[in-house]
């Protein structure tokens, strides 16, 4: 049995495989987030019926989950980010979720195996008031304890165009 094929089996039943070109409306959409199917229909030479059905059927799966602005922190003035390591009391991880959802500067949060039971990416407006993010983070009963390391540098932005573009080749080679 050869390892591509114990992959393909091991894919989750519910995760959608996309072709190229739904791989191709996802990169367009990506680069040029405000264009309109009709526009999008001629730059990739289909009807705009079927531009419409792909983009419909990619929204009804969960594969595009939105078209909202990609807003840098930064610019908006929370210039330091961080990742915390949580380690949390035993089945407090509701409540300390719930906590954690009311700090605005937790931008993201993550249950994780491994030596932490949750990990959040953090921002703040400097140094110095990365220490009241994190008072107020840990400031909460369910979290033992937390471990903190502050980004130097985003070498590799969150990207996604790279992962679309090789579940669309994937899609090809089957």
């Amino acid at each position: 049995m050869s390892a591509d094929f114990l992959y393909r089996v091991t894919i989750s039943e519910a995760a959608m495989a996309i072709d190229h070109l739904d791989g191709r409306i996802i990169v367009l959409l990506a680069r040029e987030p405000r264009i309109g199917v009709l526009e999008m229909s001629r730059r990739l030479g289909v009807a705009r019926g079927t531009a419409q059905a792909r983009l419909d059927r990619l929204q009804s799966n969960g594969v595009i989950r939105g078209f909202g602005p990609d807003v840098d922190p930064a610019a908006l003035g929370y210039p330091v980010t961080a990742f915390a390591t949580l380690q949390i009391r035993q089945g407090q991880g509701p409540d300390v979720r719930a906590h954690l959802a009311t700090v605005p500067e937790v931008l993201e949060l993550h249950t994780t195996t491994g030596s932490g039971d949750m990990l959040c990416r953090l921002v703040a407006r400097s140094n110095a008031d990365l220490q009241r993010v994190i008072d107020l983070v840990v400031g909460f009963d369910g979290i033992v304890r937390a471990s903190t390391a502050i980004v130097m540098e985003n070498a590799v932005p969150l990207r996604i165009i790279p992962l679309v573009e090789q579940a669309a080749q994937d899609r090809e080679r089957t």
